[in-house]
């Protein structure tokens, strides 16, 4: 049998054979049209169950759009399907900017500092604690005082002077942000300041200043406290409107009071992308959440741009044992040696993970790699609690 003349089609040649006799076409058996039909939806059947059911942490192949940059492919966060992590303008140049001041190295100073910030609504009650705490070591530490409501009446010669420019501070609000960037800033106009310690009007000492001192001098990393909280109080407080810059895999929680090393508080100051989304987006009353900025700023931000650079915890000790909304406040029926010398020795810290559910998880700390107390500052003391604390300062912060 002849064939008949192929047909050219610009890309390759197709051979057109003459049409089947009908004898030819009685010998072969058509398939049923109902088992195509079968076949076809099994086919379909098997390939939506394997999308539907493959596990999150996966990555679809598949392009969102065929015109899309960059083939636009998916992936799974949390229990979102977001677009694959393109940068924005924005990002690029705030990860060009984070990137040379980590590679940065600080200025040399004969005379390096820890810039102690107080974040309180009026006077310092601890004062004279503190003054015990610094007295001989004037050069090696500076003080600056955030009063949001009243201008304080100091006891102790090393506040007097030391109060900077203030704003009004709302409980959960990004007032609180604005504030420690507030102290951030005056503290890093002086470039003998390489530490950065933010504390309550709570607050009061555990350590000597020599043990203080080394422990945050010599460290390689900032403690900022941050975790994964997967409660309603937690991730449950993350906004979708943070994207594509914030990710709900990224979102995480912490208590504000932190110790940061000065390339860290520079980044701080330099941030302006990340810290828009919280204030914005993370706010009370937000699509009916509670999200609160000073719990979850910082934390997240860090997290995403140097996460080996922070210890994942804090220096200052909060008793959140009692599972309440509010952590345990010290009086001065409870101040005892054997109360201030526990806090000194704990090596492990407790994080609520969820609170809603009391799951708690006990931490252990490290400095440079090797285990070590964890605190070096403990709050939410009374005011009338001073005078037992001044009695047992000597004892408890003995090394």
């Amino acid at each position: 049998m002849k064939t008949s003349r192929s047909w050219w089609t610009g890309t390759r040649d197709y051979l057109i054979m003459p049409p089947a006799t009908s004898r030819q076409r009685a010998h072969g058996k058509r398939t049923p049209k109902w088992i195509l039909l079968f076949v076809s939806l099994a086919a379909v059947f098997l390939i939506s169950a394997y999308y539907l059911y493959q596990p999150r942490s996966t990555v679809s192949a598949a392009p969102c759009s065929v015109f899309a940059p960059g083939g636009c492919t998916t992936t799974y966060d949390g229990d979102r399907v977001v677009p694959a992590k393109v940068f924005t303008d924005e990002e690029t140049s705030s990860h060009v900017v984070i990137r040379e001041i980590l590679s940065t190295p600080p200025p040399l100073s004969k005379s390096p500092k820890i810039a102690f910030m107080f974040l309180t609504p009026s006077s310092l009650p601890f004062e004279m604690l503190w003054e015990r705490f610094f007295q001989g070591h004037e050069d090696k530490f500076t003080v600056y005082i955030h009063s949001s409501r009243d201008k304080p009446i100091h006891s102790s010669r090393y506040f007097v002077g030391r109060e900077i420019r203030s704003e009004k501070v709302e409980w959960g609000k990004i007032s609180m942000v604005d504030a420690e960037r507030r102290l951030l800033a005056n503290a890093l106009l002086d470039p003998d300041n390489h530490q950065f310690v933010l504390l309550s009007d709570s607050c009061v000492p555990l350590r000597t200043f020599n043990y203080v001192y080394h422990y945050l001098m010599f460290t390689n990393v900032s403690y900022i406290d941050s975790y994964v909280d997967p409660g309603p109080h937690g991730n449950g407080r993350y906004s979708d409107r943070m994207m594509p810059e914030v990710r709900y895999s990224d979102f995480r929680k912490g208590a504000q009071w932190f110790s940061m090393k000065r390339q860290h508080a520079i980044i701080v100051m330099a941030d302006s992308l990340y810290y828009r989304k919280f204030r914005l987006y993370c706010r009370p009353n937000m699509d009916g959440k509670n999200c609160y900025s000073d719990e979850h700023y910082l934390q997240t931000f860090f997290t995403m741009i140097d996460p080996d650079g922070i210890a994942k915890r804090s220096v200052t000790h909060v008793d959140w044992s009692e599972g309440k909304w509010h952590p345990r406040s010290y009086r001065a029926s409870d101040i005892t040696y054997e109360l201030l010398k526990n806090l000194t020795v704990m090596s492990t810290t407790l994080i609520l993970s969820n609170y809603e559910q009391k799951v708690t998880t006990w931490r252990p700390c490290f400095w440079n790699g090797v285990k070590r107390p964890c605190y070096l500052f403990a709050r939410k003391f009374y005011p009338n609690t001073l005078d037992k604390l001044l009695y047992h300062f000597s004892n408890y912060t003995t090394n």
